[in-house]
C-alpha cells in the first residue's frame, strides 16, 4: 500500500524517471497516482526499460493525463532489441524519450558483450537523433566508454539525462554538452559521499528529480517500495546541500524537466 503522505503546496514536481508499470505497482496504482497528484507531483515519466515493458508503460500513459513513456532497451535486456518496435512506440504521441539504454559493465561476462551492448546504445541514439526526442542514459561501470560515445553524438540529439547520476567527473562535463543528470533517493543513503560533494557542482539548471521508483528508496523509507511523493524527501536533501528554499529548488527543477522533455510549455 502506498505512503499516506503529505506535501500540501511545498511545490510541483516531475518525477523523470519512475518504472510505474512494474508489477509492484499492480494492486494500487490508481490511488497511489491519485494521491501522489494531489500532493504536488505535477507529471511523471515512465522509462521502459525492455520490449516487453513498452505495452504495459504505453497503457498507463494513455490512462492517466498527467503520465508519460519512453521508448528503450536497457543494456541488460538487448537480447529483447527490437527496432521496429521502438518505432512503433517512439511515434505515440505520449512518448517523450528514448530509453533508458546505456552502458553496463556490471556484469559484463566478456568482451563480446560490451561490443553488443555498444551497438544497442548507438542504435538508440540513432532514433534519439531522427525522431528528435531527449535520451535517458542509463550508465554503470562504463563511465569512459559512456563519454566517448555521447560526446561524439551531443551536438545531433536533442539533449538527454544521465539517470540516477554516479558523481563521475568525467561525466558532470556533459553539462556543456546539453546533458542533464538525475538525482533520486541515492542523495540521502548515508554511503553517497561521492554524489553529495559533487552535486554543488551540478549547473542548477541542469538538475532532475527522479526516484527510479520502485527501486532507490530515499531515507528514512529505505527498504520499502519508492514511490513518486518521496521525491519530496529527494528534493529536501537537495535543498540542504544548495542552500536553496525547497520551493525555488522545486521550481528550477521543475523548469529543468520541462526544458529537457515537454518544450514550450
Amino acid at each position: 500500500m502506498f505512503l499516506n503522505l503529505e506535501f500540501k503546496d511545498e511545490g510541483r514536481i516531475i518525477d523523470t524517471h519512475c518504472h510505474l508499470d512494474d508489477e509492484r505497482y499492480f494492486d494500487d496504482l490508481d490511488e497511489l497516482l491519485r494521491h501522489s497528484f494531489d500532493n504536488g507531483i505535477e507529471k511523471i515519466i515512465i522509462p521502459a526499460a525492455d520490449i516487453k515493458d513498452l505495452p504495459r508503460a504505453c497503457e498507463i500513459a494513455h490512462t492517466y493525463e498527467n503520465i508519460f513513456f519512453s521508448a528503450g532497451v536497457h543494456p541488460y535486456e538487448i537480447k529483447n532489441y527490437d527496432e521496429e518496435i521502438l518505432r512503433h512506440y517512439l511515434k505515440d504521441e505520449k512518448c517523450v524519450a528514448v530509453g533508458e539504454c546505456g552502458l553496463d559493465y556490471f556484469r559484463l561476462e566478456n568482451e563480446g558483450e560490451k561490443a553488443l551492448q555498444k551497438r544497442c546504445f548507438l542504435a538508440q541514439i540513432q532514433l534519439a537523433k531522427e525522431f528528435k526526442k531527449p535520451i535517458i542514459i542509463h550508465t554503470r561501470e562504463a563511465n569512459e566508454d559512456t563519454y566517448i560515445i555521447l560526446k561524439e553524438h551531443a551536438k545531433e540529439l536533442s539533449g538527454g539525462v544521465l539517470h540516477c547520476f554516479n558523481a563521475s567527473k568525467l561525466l558532470l562535463s556533459l553539462a556543456d554538452e546539453g546533458f542533464y543528470f538525475g538525482i533520486g533517493g541515492v542523495l540521502t543513503f548515508k554511503n553517497a559521499k561521492n554524489l553529495v560533494q559533487i552535486l554543488p557542482e551540478i549547473p542548477k539548471e541542469k538538475l532532475l528529480i527522479e526516484t527510479d521508483a520502485p527501486y532507490l528508496t530515499p531515507e528514512p523509507f529505505r527498504g520499502r517500495r519508492n514511490e513518486p511523493l518521496l521525491t519530496h524527501f529527494v528534493a529536501d536533501k537537495m535543498g540542504e546541500l544548495l542552500n536553496l528554499p525547497k520551493k525555488e529548488l522545486l521550481t528550477l527543477c521543475l523548469k529543468n524537466s520541462k526544458d529537457l522533455f515537454f518544450k514550450g510549455e
